[in-house]
C-alpha cells in the first residue's frame, strides 16, 4: 500500500496543504472554541495552507466554509483563497474529503473527547493533537486522575458521584460529596473551562452544586480545596515531547471560574512563573510525565496546583485542546520559550502528519 500524497500545488508550483479547521460543536465550550479557532486561522500560514473552516453547530450540524465562518467574531475571517469550495453530497463525509489535515480546534464533550479524534482515525485523516484514548482521558477527570496515580504522579484525592446515584438515594450522596468538608470544590467530570465548576462553603449548598455539574453530564467529581498556586506548562511534541516555561494564574475571582478566564480581564497571567528553578524544573519534569501517562501527543496544557506551606505539587488537570486564542496560556507560555504563535501552529500541523504516518501499517521493503 502505497502512502497517499498530501496537499495540492498551486498555479505558482508551490506544494499547499489543505487545512480543515473544525470549530464550534455541541459542548458548553462552544463560544470558547470560537474564540480559539478565530486565531488559529489568522495564524495559519497562507504561503504554507490552504485554510478550510468547517464548523459544528450547537445542534451537531456540520457547516462548510461559506456558512462556518458567518459564526466566527469577523476579525477571524481569513482569506478564503481556494477553500471557497462548493460541497456537494452528504455532510460530514463531502467536507472529509477536501482535507489533507485538520485541526480540531474543538473543546469539551463531542470534540475534544475522542469522538471528532475517532471519526478522523475512520477517514484515515492526519489531525492535530491527542488519538482516541489521550483525548478521552484527557476529558474524563476521574479516569485521568486514576492513570495518573498509577503511574505515581500526584494528584489530590476525590469522590466521584453518578445522576443516577444522586436519584436513587440523595442523602447517601450528600454524605459522600462531603467527604472533604468544606470549603470543596464540585466538577462535572468531563467539560473544561470552568463550566458548571463550584465552590462549595457548606453542606447547605452541596445540592445546587450537584445539580449544576449534573447539568453537564452524568456523573460529578468532588474536590477538597487547597490553599495552592495555579501554575501551567505547555507540552509539544509526539515521541519526545517538550516542556515550556511553567506560568502561573492569579485569578480575579476567587477561583479560575469562567467569567475570570474570558470575561472581564481582570485575571493576571505570570509568564514565567515565579518559582525556583528546582521548582521549575520539578514542575516541568512533571508535565511531560502526566503527557506520557494519559497517551497525549502533539499539545496539551498541564495545569497544576502548587500547595502554599508545603511546597507540595499536585496535577490538576490535563487540557488536550486547551484555549487558543493568542492571548491563551498555552501560546503564550510557548511564546516566553522562543516559539511565535504563527510558528507553533505549523509545527502542530506538522506533528499531526508526522503521528499520521507513523501509524500507518509498515511497508514491506
Amino acid at each position: 500500500m502505497d502512502m497517499p500524497t498530501l496537499g495540492t500545488h498551486d498555479q505558482s508550483g508551490r506544494k499547499r496543504l489543505r487545512v480543515g479547521v473544525f470549530f464550534g460543536g455541541k459542548s458548553a465550550e462552544h463560544d470558547v472554541s470560537l474564540m480559539s479557532a478565530a486565531s488559529v486561522l489568522r495564524a495559519l500560514d497562507p504561503t504554507h495552507f490552504d485554510v478550510v473552516p468547517i464548523a459544528i453547530s450547537r445542534s451537531g450540524g456540520w457547516l462548510p466554509p461559506p456558512a462556518a465562518i458567518k459564526l466566527l467574531p469577523i476579525e477571524g475571517v481569513p482569506a478564503l483563497g481556494t477553500s471557497a469550495i462548493e460541497i456537494a453530497g452528504p455532510l460530514p463525509e463531502s467536507l472529509l474529503r477536501t482535507v489533507d489535515v485538520v485541526f480540531p480546534v474543538l473543546h469539551g464533550p463531542m470534540g475534544e473527547d475522542g469522538t471528532i479524534q475517532g471519526l478522523l482515525e475512520l477517514a484515515d485523516i492526519p489531525y492535530v493533537g491527542s488519538g482516541i484514548l489521550g483525548s478521552a482521558l484527557g476529558m474524563e477527570k476521574v479516569r485521568a486522575k486514576q492513570m495518573l496515580r498509577y503511574h505515581d504522579l500526584p494528584v489530590t484525592d476525590w469522590v466521584s458521584v453518578h445522576r443516577h446515584e444522586w436519584h436513587t438515594d440523595s442523602a447517601a450522596i450528600l454524605e459522600i460529596a462531603s467527604t472533604f468538608g468544606f470549603p470543596c470544590f464540585v466538577k462535572p467530570s468531563a467539560l473544561g473551562s470552568s463550566i458548571g465548576v463550584t465552590k462549595v462553603k457548606s453542606a447547605q449548598a452541596m445540592p445546587d452544586a450537584l445539580a449544576e455539574a449534573f447539568r453537564h453530564g452524568e456523573s460529578a467529581v468532588v474536590e477538597p480545596a487547597i490553599d495552592a498556586r495555579e501554575i501551567e506548562v505547555s507540552i509539544l511534541g509526539n515521541h519526545r515531547p517538550e516542556a515550556s516555561v511553567p506560568g502561573e494564574i492569579v485569578p480575579s475571582n476567587e477561583f479560575y471560574d469562567y467569567a475570570a478566564k474570558y470575561l472581564d480581564g481582570k485575571s493576571e497571567l505570570h509568564v514565567p512563573a515565579q518559582l525556583t528553578s528546582s521548582q521549575s524544573d520539578q514542575v516541568r519534569a512533571l508535565a511531560v510525565r502526566a503527557f506520557a501517562a494519559l497517551g497525549c501527543s502533539g499539545l496539551a496544557r498541564v495545569d497544576f496546583f502548587l500547595e502554599r506551606g508545603s511546597g507540595r505539587w499536585f496535577v490538576n488537570e490535563v487540557n488536550t485542546m486547551p484555549g487558543f486564542t493568542s492571548i491563551s496560556m498555552y501560546p503564550k507560555l510557548w511564546e516566553a520559550s522562543g516559539l511565535g504563535y504563527r510558528e507553533l501552529v505549523t509545527r502542530l500541523v506538522d506533528l499531526a502528519i508526522e503521528r499520521w504516518k507513523d501509524r500507518r501499517p509498515m511497508q514491506p521493503a
